[in-house]
């Protein structure tokens, strides 16, 4: 067996170098002194959650919204048509929003 051959003092210090800012990117890029920062200050983490929560809140409520009246919608269009089994089922519900409006 051979013994390695010896690096150049010069490449050593290049790999290094490499290495070095490699390690350099990856930490920049996985934003590690912005969860330090959280870290350090948590008001600033609890008004983020409750700016992302209020934001996740309002998203839904919205798409709920939408689904609902495209869901109407549809229910109306069908009701329209006089369909002898989808007539009755829009009926009775019909009926159950009526009762439960009456009641308030």
């Amino acid at each position: 067996m051979r013994p390695p051959a010896a690096e150049d003092p010069a490449e050593k210090v290049s790999r290094i170098y490499q290495l070095t800012l490699s390690m350099a990117q990856q930490l920049e890029e996985s934003r590690i002194t912005e969860y330090t920062q959280l870290l350090i200050k948590p008001w600033k983490l609890v008004g983020l959650n409750l700016l992302a929560g209020t934001a996740r809140g309002i998203g839904i409520a919205i798409g709920f919204t939408f689904f609902a009246a495209t869901i109407i919608y549809l229910l109306q269009a069908l009701g329209a048509l006089n369909l002898p089994i989808v007539g009755d089922y829009i009926a009775d519900i019909v009926q159950i929003v009526q009762r439960q409006l009456e009641l308030r």
